[in-house]
C-alpha cells in the first residue's frame, strides 16, 4: 500500500514536472514564432520600401545637377514655369463623362482624344502659357521665315525618340525610333489625301503647298500663298509615326488609315507621356515616358501617372473627388454654387476650386439645308425667342457670358459694339410674320403654304444643362406658334448626324483658339463637304470675299477691321443663334503645387505632389 502511494507520488511529481516543461518549451516556441513573424514582416516592409525606392529612381525625370547647365528660359517652351525642385511621383485622376470610339485624332475631333494627343505628343513649337503671342521651342531647335513669308526652315533637336511599342496588327516591336522630318512630311501627306477622314485639319492646309526634306532634321514648309495663321499652324504642327500608320508594303491607303480599328486604339508620340492602356467604358491610362527629350531640358513633368476615369454622371464624380478616389473634375455651375459649400471647399481645404474663362462657345444650329431656316428672318426670330439672359441666369448661375459672334470675346477681333438679339415673342411673331409665317386655321401653330412650323432640336445626351435648355426654348417657341421637337442621342450619333447633315438643328459648341481662322467653319465651299465643320451648309459671297482676305492680311489693324464686317453679316445673317461662352470651373485635390491658371487655362503639366502626399495608380 505504502509502495504503491510512494509510486503514484513519484509518478504525479514526473507528470507535473513533464507539463511543466512542456509549458516552457511552447512558450518558448511561441516567442521565437512570434519574433520570427516580427521579423518577417520588417523585411517584407524593407522590400517593399527598396522597392518603392527603385520605382521612384527609375521612374524619376533627371535631377536638376544631371540637366545641362547652360539651359536658358527661352530655350525650351515654359520652362520658367516648371518648379526644377518638385518631387517626382505620384498620380492625378481626372473624370470623363464618356470616352471615344478611337484613339486616332487625325479622324476623330473629340476633345478628349485632342485632350490625350497633348500629352502624349509635342509639336515643332507651343505658345507661352503667361504670353500666348510668343512661340517658344519644342521639338524645333530652331526656324526661320522668310522675307516673302511663305518658307518657313525648320530644324529639329537630334535624339528625340518615338514611343516604345508593340504593333497591335503584326505584333512587331518598335524600340528606339528616332523622330525625323520624314515623319512630319507624313503628317502633311495623310491629311491632304483626299481618302482620309480629315476634313477639319485638310481645309487649314489648303494653302500649304509641300514639305521639302533637307535631311534627317531639316525641312522647309512651302506655303502657296500668305496666311496670317500660317506661323501658328507651322508650329503647331506635330509628327505622326509612320511606322504605325504605313507598317505595310504598298502605297499608303488612306481609307485603311481612318478604319484602321486595331491601330487606332493605341497613341504612339513622341511626347512626355505615353499610352499605357484603355479598359474599354472604365480608364484610359498614360505613364511618363522615360526617355522623354524634355528631361534634359527640365520640362518633364513631375507626375508620373495621368488617368481618365469614365464616370459618366457628375453627381458620382463629385462624390469620387471628395472620397479621393479622383483628383480632377470639371464642374457644374450647379455643382460650384450648391455642392462646393461644404469644408472641403474652404480656403486651404481638401480640394480648390479655380475659374478661368473658357476658349468655347455654345451655339444653335440651323440647317439651311431645311426650308423651314432658308430665310434670315425666320432666324433672327427664333434667336428673339431664345432668352440667354434667364439661361445664363438659371442653367450657368451667372457664370457664362452672352455673346454675338463666333471670335472669343476676350480679343480684339469681337466687334463689342455688336448688340446681342434681346428675348422678344412679340419681335418675333413680327418677324415670322414677315417671311409669311401665319397662323392660319387658328390652331395655335404657324403654316406656311400649307406647312406647320415643326422641327426638332438634336442634342448630346452627355450634356445635362441641354435638359434645362431645351424645355425653356420649347416653351418659348410654343408661345409664337412653332412646335420644336427634342431628340438626344449618344455622342458619336449625334456626330454623325452633324456630318452627314441630317438633322433640322442642333445645339453644340465649339473651341477656339488664340486667334481664329473663320474658314474651317463659313467659308462656301466647306458647305457640302461631308463631316466639315461647316455642318449647317452656310454660303454667302461676301462672307467668302471677307474670310479670303481677313487669311492674307498680316497687317493686325486692318485684320480686326475686317474680321469687326464679318461679325456684322454674321450677326445679321444668325446662321446660328450664338448662345453664350461660359466659365471653365475645375476642382482640383488641394495635394497639388505650382498651381497657375493662364490665359489658356490650368497647365497640368507643371504641377506636382509633396512625395509624402502621393498616390498610387488606380489598380
Amino acid at each position: 500500500m505504502n509502495k504503491n502511494i510512494y509510486g503514484n507520488t513519484v509518478l504525479t511529481i514526473m507528470l507535473i514536472a513533464l507539463f511543466v516543461f512542456g509549458l516552457a518549451i511552447v512558450k518558448s516556441t511561441d516567442m521565437k514564432r512570434s519574433r520570427l513573424e516580427q521579423i518577417s514582416t520588417q523585411m517584407k516592409q524593407i522590400a517593399s520600401k527598396i522597392k518603392n525606392l527603385e520605382d521612384r529612381i527609375r521612374r524619376a525625370p533627371l535631377q536638376s545637377s544631371q540637366r545641362p547647365s547652360h539651359i536658358k528660359k527661352n530655350d525650351i517652351a515654359n520652362y520658367a514655369f516648371f518648379d526644377q525642385n518638385a518631387d517626382s511621383g505620384g498620380r492625378r485622376i481626372t473624370a470623363t463623362t464618356s470616352e471615344t470610339k478611337n484613339m486616332n485624332y487625325m479622324v476623330n475631333n473629340e476633345s478628349l482624344v485632342s485632350s490625350l494627343w497633348d500629352y502624349c505628343n509635342d509639336s515643332i513649337a507651343k505658345r507661352n502659357y503667361k504670353n500666348p503671342a510668343l512661340f517658344q521651342p519644342m521639338l524645333a531647335e530652331s526656324w526661320t521665315l522668310s522675307e516673302d513669308k511663305l518658307t518657313y526652315l525648320i530644324k529639329l533637336k537630334k535624339g528625340i525618340l518615338w514611343h516604345d511599342f508593340t504593333d497591335p496588327v503584326t505584333g512587331k516591336v518598335w524600340k528606339n525610333m528616332e523622330v525625323t522630318a520624314s515623319d512630319f512630311k507624313f503628317y502633311i501627306d495623310v491629311t491632304k489625301n483626299k481618302d482620309t477622314d480629315c476634313a477639319p485639319n485638310r481645309t487649314y492646309l489648303i494653302d500649304l503647298e509641300k514639305i521639302e526634306i533637307i535631311n534627317k532634321y531639316e525641312f522647309k514648309v512651302i506655303w502657296k500663298k500668305k496666311y496670317f495663321l500660317s506661323e501658328s499652324i507651322t508650329l503647331a504642327m506635330s509628327p505622326i509615326p509612320k511606322h504605325l500608320y504605313h507598317a505595310y508594303k504598298g502605297d499608303f491607303d488612306g481609307k485603311k488609315f481612318n478604319d484602321d480599328h486595331q491601330r487606332n486604339r493605341v497613341i504612339v508620340g513622341c511626347g512626355a507621356y505615353q499610352f499605357a492602356g484603355w479598359e474599354k467604358g472604365q480608364r484610359i491610362r498614360l505613364t511618363r515616358f522615360k526617355n522623354y527629350y524634355g528631361i534634359k531640358y527640365g520640362i518633364a513633368p513631375p507626375i508620373e501617372d495621368i488617368i481618365f476615369e469614365v464616370i459618366k454622371h457628375k453627381n458620382t464624380q463629385i462624390q469620387a473627388l471628395i472620397a479621393e478616389d479622383i483628383d480632377q473634375m470639371d464642374l457644374t455651375p450647379d455643382q460650384w454654387v450648391k455642392r462646393t459649400n461644404t469644408p472641403a471647399f474652404q480656403k486651404d481645404g481638401l480640394i480648390r476650386k479655380l475659374k478661368c474663362p473658357a476658349r468655347m462657345y455654345r451655339y444653335i444650329g440651323y440647317n439651311l439645308k431645311n426650308s423651314l431656316f432658308q430665310d434670315k428672318r425666320v432666324r433672327q426670330a427664333l434667336t428673339h425667342l431664345t432668352d440667354r439672359k434667364r439661361i445664363i441666369k438659371e442653367v450657368y448661375h451667372g457664370l457664362a457670358r452672352m455673346i454675338t459672334g463666333n471670335f472669343f470675346i476676350g480679343t480684339p477681333y469681337n466687334d463689342k459694339s455688336i448688340k446681342p438679339y434681346v428675348f422678344s415673342i412679340a419681335k418675333a411673331k413680327k418677324l415670322l410674320a414677315a417671311a409669311g409665317w401665319k397662323d392660319s386655321n387658328d390652331d395655335g401653330i404657324l403654316d406656311k403654304n400649307g406647312k406647320k412650323f415643326e422641327f426638332t432640336m438634336l442634342s448630346s445626351s452627355n450634356n445635362p444643362n441641354y435638359d434645362k435648355i431645351l424645355p425653356m426654348l420649347k416653351e418659348n417657341m410654343a408661345q409664337a406658334g412653332i412646335i420644336m421637337n427634342i431628340k438626344k442621342t449618344e455622342w458619336s450619333v449625334f456626330v454623325q448626324a452633324m456630318g452627314e447633315k441630317k438633322y433640322d438643328a442642333c445645339i453644340c459648341g465649339w473651341g477656339m483658339s488664340f486667334e481664329s481662322d473663320p474658314y474651317q467653319l463659313w467659308h462656301s465651299s466647306q458647305a457640302d463637304v461631308k463631316e466639315s465643320s461647316n455642318h449647317i451648309g452656310f454660303k454667302n459671297s461676301k462672307i467668302d470675299k471677307l474670310i479670303e482676305n481677313i487669311r492674307t492680311c498680316f497687317d493686325l489693324k486692318k485684320r480686326i477691321e475686317l474680321c469687326h464686317e464679318f461679325h456684322k453679316i454674321i450677326h445679321e445673317e444668325q446662321p446660328y443663334t450664338f448662345l453664350f461662352s461660359k466659365d471653365d470651373l475645375i476642382a482640383l485635390n488641394g495635394r497639388y503645387k505650382n498651381v497657375h491658371l493662364f490665359p489658356s487655362g490650368l497647365a497640368t503639366d507643371i504641377i506636382w505632389t509633396p512625395s509624402n502626399k502621393q498616390k498610387s495608380m488606380v489598380p
